[in-house]
């Protein structure tokens, strides 16, 4: 029987929360016929443990667990390497996006045939870091990937196994799920949901993560880094053209110093970003893998 549903779930230390999650899953989404892909990205806790329980106890689970830590979006691609449904859906571990609203989505994207539909939450229950990440991210997306500007870009979406087919094709160490979603297709739906406070553990959401997250989206998929610095560059140039015959005819007094700073500053940073898409060239045509598996198990019934 065909599997309607692949749900995908990135583990990082939800030892407190993932057998909960798993069993609300399976008793809310009882009426399709679903998998659960649980991929462990090099938790620290207990995770692994209790992941190989669950595969023993329900009949409808994969398990992957992953050899280091090697991010969400990584995780989440390993996930959608294994998926087999019509539609996958991304859900984080910490019950923040209740599972019965797995079933909103499904239905906006049947009903609208929809290649990706998104969440958005009318009351967001993150911390004031995670927000302001967020719409940092948002409005940066707007204007990189040409996304509609009432479009948040929220974790918590459902994929058409088509599209799922597209990204996996997608090789980059530097994954941006959501970037690689825009250069697929632009027929992108968006649909409410309840959003919920964290039950359990804090969140692994930090400053560096959002930092790292804004140089791969800058760096990774999009031009315009590079397109500024070349404006900034011909600026400067007419700039201290016009300095030097305005110098030349005694109109301004000489600024010798501070032009050379200046100068000087626009030159490292031009260096800088070009050495940010050289490096990141270099990592892609060495072979740095985007995720390295150390194990599989899944149900004994699984696809039979």
């Amino acid at each position: 029987m065909p599997i309607d549903l692949s749900v995908i779930i990135p583990v990082y230390n939800a030892g407190q929360s993932i057998k909960h999650l798993v069993g609300t899953i399976s008793k809310d989404l009882s009426q399709l016929n679903i998998e659960i892909i649980l991929v462990n990205d090099g938790s620290k806790d207990k995770s692994d443990q209790l992941c190989k329980e669950l595969v023993k106890e329900h009949n409808n689970l994969k398990y992957i667990c992953l050899r280091k830590n090697f991010g969400e979006f990584n995780a989440v691609i390993c996930g959608l390497n294994s998926a087999e449904g019509q539609y996958s859906v991304l859900v984080d571990d910490d019950f923040q996006n209740p599972p019965s609203e797995i079933i909103t989505l499904y239905s906006a994207a049947v009903a609208g045939d929809y290649d990706v539909v998104y969440s958005y939450y009318e009351n967001k229950k993150h911390s004031l870091l995670r927000n302001l990440g967020s719409n940092i991210i948002n409005y940066i997306n707007t204007f990189l990937l040409k996304k509609p500007r009432d479009l948040y870009l929220s974790s918590f979406k459902i994929i058409k196994k088509e599209v799922v087919k597209e990204i996996v094709k997608f090789k980059n160490p530097f994954t941006y799920i959501d970037g690689i979603i825009f250069q697929i297709t632009d027929n992108v739906g968006k649909v409410k949901v309840e959003h919920q406070i964290r039950e359990n553990g804090e969140s692994n959401y930090t400053f560096t993560k959002l930092f790292s997250l804004l140089l791969t989206i800058l760096f990774g998929y999009s031009l315009i880094p590079l397109r500024l610095t070349l404006f900034v560059g011909l600026f400067s140039i007419i700039a201290s053209l016009l300095y030097m015959a305005l110098y030349f005819l005694k109109i301004v007094p000489e600024w010798g110093s501070p032009v050379v700073i200046f100068l000087g500053g626009l030159t490292l940073s031009a260096l800088a970003i070009i050495g940010e898409y050289m490096g990141k060239t270099f990592m892609i045509l060495s072979g740095k893998p985007q995720f390295i598996i150390k194990e599989k198990m899944q149900s004994q019934s699984v696809n039979k």
